[in-house]
């Protein structure tokens, strides 16, 4: 197979190209066509065709003899829990389950909001809604009743799903209140609640409300999977911006059982016999894709962890899920390596497990900065692959196409742009930008199979939020560039340029001159008001652990490498040594947040935010050192 080739049939010859991918599933009745125009003016996949995503995960399987193969396994440090489910035995709970949301009146089209730690009865959940025509909604385990209680207004589900707690390193968190809490706030009041009764908290249930899990697989007969239309709704699952109502990204059947199908052999070099372990949270959108989805419609075993990548217990966390599973792909955050490098920047835990299994390591979620790229390449000893897509595309947009035609890999880059996606960058007018100069990324309709087709109850927002900026085009809300060899570097948000004396520069570049610093871990660079010059730009950096440097010091160091790389245009002149940066629960650095400090504006904190301290933290040592004042204006 050839790059080239098939990237020039995916966008020459959409039709044709999506037609015959779908051909390798398992339909109820095949697709007439690949790509149509819906109602509301925009495009759908595979219209006239039915199948069911649980049957393609998991019947399929079993009916062509490998039901004892794995499917599954779950590995929680902090309970110290492994499971194995076979194929087989994947297949009867959810169809249990699917029959206890039968019996509470759940079926095809009704919305049920799953609320659950990363334990495989999340997983069962999905499975079985999609198995009745249920629309799924999961919202991370552990957010705050009102940002529940949001989504259960938008969502209006007929059922909760949850557990009886969470556990995030050694803190234990009981769900029950806040769900109740989050019923009690909404609007919209659901006909019920099933809880999973974890043994390290017992939850107290409210009779005929309540509805035990465990009382409810044993009493539920299972049910066989319900056709559903290509273009029905499998889930809705909601961004987390950090201002106004979250968008629910809605997601079709047909297009992403085909998308994520392919993805897993193009993109990932997936087969059958393989174990693929993605270390995300099914709250988020790589949870769905690449730990419940993905890897079953695929056929191979996928893995469900619940812990961290350091202090559960330790930095080698994930060498012993390696050695201990066989992985062969392991697909993280940047973030989880930053966080394994600063606690072992020579990863000596790697010397203590046998990683022989490990192929690929693939890193996406935020730009893979080429410090953690080479120290990943270097002790690792796989290639490291950068790839970047968006909740709202569901796959990847831009990847190193392992399963086609492996590339040599260019640090900063998350390489070219994959098969089904027409990737441009352009001006501020539309036209586009020459190669080699930074641009609005944005990605040439119709989208392929898989992405968002609209936003839950509010298509005008979507088509303002995406279609509008660019005629034609869905606009990504990143800059970046392409090169003359065709690889996309992505540069950051488009509002992660800062406007200095005229000079429109990238926050991305300039945190990549910083994190190259030996003494750096983390870093986030930042426009503050500068009466002069418009804005310029401050560096916040986390120094890696055992690290011992003078603060002046490390600030001429990092002065002069920003202004030898990108050149005293920069006008780079502060960096300031942080204790913590303020992220999100998937480790992404909250620059908004940031920029919304450094400006003393009213500070918008996510409801994803880790650790909300950390936001009055950064704030007072913004003050100290002069960063914020009182007359400091947007940034």
């Amino acid at each position: 197979m050839n790059y080239k080739n098939e990237y020039m049939a995916s966008t020459e010859s959409p039709e044709t190209f999506w037609l015959n991918k779908s051909s390798d599933l398992a339909w109820f009745t095949n697709p007439p066509v690949a790509c149509s125009r819906s109602e509301n003016g925009y495009y759908e996949w595979f219209k006239g065709g039915s199948l069911n995503t649980s049957y393609l995960a998991l019947d399929h399987h079993v009916k062509e003899g490998r039901g004892d193969k794995t499917a599954l396994i779950y590995d929680s440090p902090v309970t110290g829990v492994t499971q194995h489910y076979s194929y087989s035995e994947l297949l009867s709970e959810v169809a249990t389950f699917a029959g206890a949301l039968t019996r509470l009146k759940v079926g095809k089209g009704d919305r049920v909001i799953i609320y659950m730690p990363m334990i495989p009865q999340a997983a069962i959940a999905m499975l079985a809604c999609a198995r009745v025509g249920a629309i799924h909604s999961v919202v991370f385990g552990g957010f705050a009743a009102n940002e529940l209680a949001v989504r259960i207004d938008d969502a209006t589900p007929k059922l909760i799903v949850t557990a009886s707690c969470g556990i995030e390193g050694k803190k234990l968190l009981p769900y029950k209140p806040l769900v109740d809490e989050a019923i009690t706030q909404a609007e919209h009041k659901p006909t019920g609640c099933v809880i999973f009764q974890r043994p390290q908290h017992e939850a107290r249930l409210e009779a005929g409300y309540d509805h035990d899990w465990q009382y409810l697989m044993s009493s539920s007969k299972p049910v066989d999977a319900t056709p559903v239309d290509a273009t029905d709704p499998l889930y809705v699952l909601y961004t987390s911006g950090t201002t106004g109502k979250p968008k629910g990204v809605v997601r079709d059947n047909g297009g992403h059982a085909v998308a994520l199908h392919y993805s897993m052999n193009a993109i990932y070099g997936i087969s059958q016999d393989d174990v693929f372990w993605a270390a995300s949270d099914v709250g988020w959108v790589v949870g769905h894709s690449y730990i419940v989805y993905g890897p079953l419609i695929k056929g191979a075993t996928t893995v469900m962890y619940e812990g961290k990548p350091v202090g559960t217990p330790d930095a080698g966390a994930f060498w012993r899920m390696v050695e201990t599973h066989k992985i062969n792909v392991l697909f993280a955050a940047p973030t989880a390596f930053r966080a394994i490098r600063k606690e072992d920047p020579e990863a000596e835990f790697i010397e203590q497990y046998d990683i022989s299994s490990l192929r690929t390591l693939f890193m996406a979620g935020e730009r893979l900065d080429p410090p953690t790229y080479y120290w990943a390449s270097e002790k690792v000893g796989v290639p490291v692959i950068d790839h970047w897509w968006q909740t709202e595309t569901g796959w990847p947009i831009c990847s190193n196409p392992m399963g086609i035609e492996p590339m040599k890999t260019k640090p900063g880059s998350s390489s070219v742009p994959t098969p089904g996606f027409n990737v441009k960058v352009l001006q501020s007018g539309g036209e586009e930008q020459v190669k080699g100069q930074k641009g609005a990324i944005a990605i040439q309709l119709p989208l392929p199979p898989g992405c968002l087709t609209t936003i839950w109850q509010d298509h005008e927002r979507f088509v303002d939020g995406y279609l509008r900026e660019f005629e034609g085009y869905y606009s990504t809300g990143d800059n970046g560039y392409i090169d003359d060899d065709g690889f996309v570097f992505i540069m950051g948000r488009t509002d992660d340029v800062i406007n200095v004396a005229g000079h429109r520069l990238s926050t991305g570049e300039m945190e990549e001159v910083l994190a190259a610093h030996p003494a750096i871990a983390e870093c986030s660079v930042i426009g503050i008001h500068d009466p002069l010059k418009g804005q310029m730009p401050v560096g916040l950096v986390l120094l890696k652990d055992g690290v011992s440097i003078e603060e002046g010091e490390l600030e001429k160091e990092l002065i002069t490498r920003v202004r030898e790389t990108i050149g005293p245009v920069a006008c780079f002149k502060r960096a300031i040594v942080v204790n913590r940066l303020p992220k999100t629960r998937s480790g992404k650095i909250l620059r908004k947040l940031l920029r919304q400090i450094a400006a003393n504006e009213d500070v918008s904190v996510p409801s994803t935010i880790d650790d909300p301290a950390s936001v009055s933290e950064i704030t007072a040592l913004m003050r100290e050192k002069g960063l914020v004042s009182d007359n400091a204006s947007s940034v």
